[in-house]
C-alpha cells in the first residue's frame, strides 16, 4: 500500500517518476488563463487567515459545503472566519474521489508544510500553523506567485477596465513575472441579460461616444481591444455559456439593439445574431493585433433562481449545460478561416461529451502560423480532475497531436491554485509512462522530454509569444 501523496503522487510507474522529476517538476508555470486580482498582486496582498484566502471566492470548496449540508451562514455568509474553516475541514475527508481532496492536501503540504491530513480533529492545529505561516512574507500575493515559479499569468478583464494595476505591475522592476490582461466582453455581447443597458452606458462613457447601432458598439470593442494590445494583452475569452452562431441583416440587428436600448427584453433567440456578428468582429481585430481566442461554452449559469436572487452570481450553483453546438461552432470556424480571420484559437467545452467533436473539428482549420493554432483546452471547471485529464489528454492524444498541446492552466480566484500545476503535470506524465511501460512508445529520452517540457510550459511560451 502506498502512503498517502508522497513525492511519487500519482506516478504508478517508473517512467512516469522519471518524467515528472527529470522533465516536469521544475518547468515554469504559464496560467494564460485565470481569475486572480491585479490590484492584490500589484499591492502585494497579505491574507489575515486561512478562511480568507482558502474559502474567500472558492465556489469549488462551497459546492462541497452545501452538499454536506452546512449552512449558507458558514459558506458566504457572516459565521466567523474560524467556524466556516471548521465546517470546511468537517466536509473533506467526505470528498474520497474529489479533486478538492487532493488539491487542498497538495496545497497545505506546498505553501504550509504541513504532511497530515485535514478533518475536523485536526482543524484547530491546522488553523493555528497555517496562520503563522501566513504571516511570514513569503506568502504575500507576490510571495506566492514567485515561489510557485509562475512566469506569466493571464488575468481575466472587462473591455471597461482601466488596467491601470497591470500598468504598475509592467513598471515594476522588482516583480518578474509578466502579468498580462486578457479580454473578455462578454456583458458588450449579453444583449439578452440582465444589466446590458448600464453596461452600454459605462462602454460609452469609458469610449467617448454615444453606443447605439452595431458599427458604434463594434468600434467601441475595436477601440478597447487596442488599449488591451497597448497594456500588453495576449489572449481574449469568451463566456459563451451556448454556441451561438446565427446570420441576418444589419437592420435586423440594429433594430433589437434599438428595442434593448429602449429597455425592451431581448430573447436568446433574437440576442443570437448580435453575439455572432461582434464575435465575427472581434477575432478578425485578435487576428489583426494579435490575441489568441479562447471560447467557453456548454455551461448552464444560476439554474437555482432563489439562490441566485440571494447571493448573485458565480458562487457555485452553475452546472454543465449540455447542447449540441457542434454544428454552431463548425459554422462560425468556417466563416472566420474563409474570410481569412481565424485567430490563434483555444475552444474548451463544459460537457465532456464534446471532447471528441473538439478534437476533430480543430484538425480542420489548423494554420501554419504556429504549431497547434487551433487548440482543446485544458479540461475545464467540473472535468478539472484526474479522469477529466485522462479523458481530455487521450482524446486529443488519439484524435489529433497531443505533442502541441499548450497545457494547464488554474480558471482559478486563489493564489494558492498553482499546484493545481502540479497535479497536472503528474497526471500527464503517469499516462504517457503506462504508454512507455506498455511498449506504446518508445523510451525516447530526449523526445519524451520535449513532449513533456513542451506540455508543460513551452508549447504555452510559442503559443503566447512569451
Amino acid at each position: 500500500m502506498q502512503a498517502f501523496l508522497t513525492e511519487d503522487f500519482l506516478l504508478s510507474t517508473d517512467s512516469a517518476k522519471q518524467l515528472y522529476h527529470k522533465f516536469a517538476e521544475d518547468q515554469p508555470i504559464i496560467d494564460y488563463h485565470c481569475h486572480v486580482s491585479p490590484k492584490e498582486i500589484y499591492e502585494d496582498n497579505r491574507f489575515s487567515d486561512m478562511t480568507e484566502i482558502w474559502l474567500g471566492g472558492d465556489h469549488y470548496k462551497w459546492r462541497l459545503m452545501r452538499s454536506n449540508g452546512i449552512d449558507e451562514y458558514y459558506i458566504t455568509g457572516g459565521a466567523p472566519a474560524y467556524e466556516k474553516f471548521l465546517k470546511f475541514a468537517e466536509t473533506l475527508p467526505k470528498a474520497i474521489g474529489n479533486p478538492m481532496y487532493h488539491w487542498c492536501h497538495l496545497e497545505l503540504k506546498r505553501y504550509f508544510g504541513y504532511d497530515g491530513i485535514l478533518n475536523a480533529e485536526t482543524a484547530p492545529a491546522v488553523w493555528e500553523l497555517c496562520n503563522k505561516k501566513l504571516a511570514e512574507p513569503s506568502m504575500s500575493a507576490r510571495g506566492i506567485i514567485k515561489q510557485s515559479g509562475v512566469a506569466f499569468i493571464g488575468t481575466t478583464d472587462d473591455p471597461i477596465d482601466s488596467l491601470e494595476y497591470h500598468k504598475l505591475i509592467a513598471a515594476d522592476e522588482s516583480f518578474d513575472t509578466v502579468v498580462a490582461p486578457s479580454f473578455r466582453p462578454d456583458k458588450a455581447l449579453n444583449i439578452d441579460k440582465a444589466g446590458w443597458l448600464e453596461y452600454i452606458g459605462k462602454l460609452s462613457e469609458v469610449c467617448g461616444y454615444k453606443i447605439d447601432s452595431l458599427e458604434s458598439l463594434k468600434k467601441a470593442l475595436s477601440d478597447r481591444i487596442e488599449y488591451f494590445a497597448s497594456c500588453g494583452c495576449r489572449a481574449s475569452d469568451h463566456g459563451l455559456d451556448f454556441m451561438v452562431y446565427a446570420e441576418r441583416s444589419e437592420d435586423e440587428i440594429n433594430d433589437v439593439i434599438r428595442r434593448a436600448l429602449a429597455g425592451e427584453k431581448i430573447s436568446p433567440f433574437e440576442a443570437g445574431p448580435l453575439k455572432t456578428e461582434l464575435l465575427v468582429h472581434c477575432a478578425k481585430e485578435y487576428v489583426r493585433v494579435g490575441f489568441a481566442m479562447q471560447l467557453h461554452y456548454n455551461c448552464l449559469r444560476n439554474p437555482n433562481s432563489a439562490m441566485f436572487r440571494e447571493i448573485g452570481p458565480d458562487t457555485g450553483f452553475d452546472c454543465i449545460g449540455p447542447d449540441n453546438g457542434s454544428r454552431r461552432l463548425s459554422m462560425l470556424l468556417d466563416r472566420l478561416y474563409r474570410e481569412e480571420s481565424l485567430p490563434r484559437t483555444i475552444i474548451y467545452s463544459l460537457d465532456a461529451s464534446d471532447n471528441a467533436f473538439i478534437d476533430t473539428i480543430i484538425g480542420a482549420f489548423q494554420g501554419t502560423e504556429v504549431a497547434g493554432k487551433l487548440q482543446h483546452g485544458s479540461a475545464w471547471w467540473f472535468n478539472d480532475n484526474k479522469q477529466g485529464m485522462r479523458d481530455q489528454l487521450i482524446s486529443l492524444a488519439n484524435l489529433s497531436l497531443l505533442g502541441n498541446f499548450i497545457g494547464m492552466l488554474t480558471d482559478s480566484r486563489s493564489f494558492l491554485s498553482y499546484t493545481r500545476h502540479e497535479y497536472f503535470r503528474r497526471i500527464l506524465c503517469c499516462l504517457v509512462g503506462e504508454w512507455v511501460e506498455n511498449g506504446e512508445y518508445p523510451n525516447d529520452e530526449s523526445t519524451l522530454s520535449e513532449i513533456i517540457r513542451g506540455i508543460c510550459y513551452e508549447n504555452a511560451k510559442r503559443y503566447f509569444e512569451l
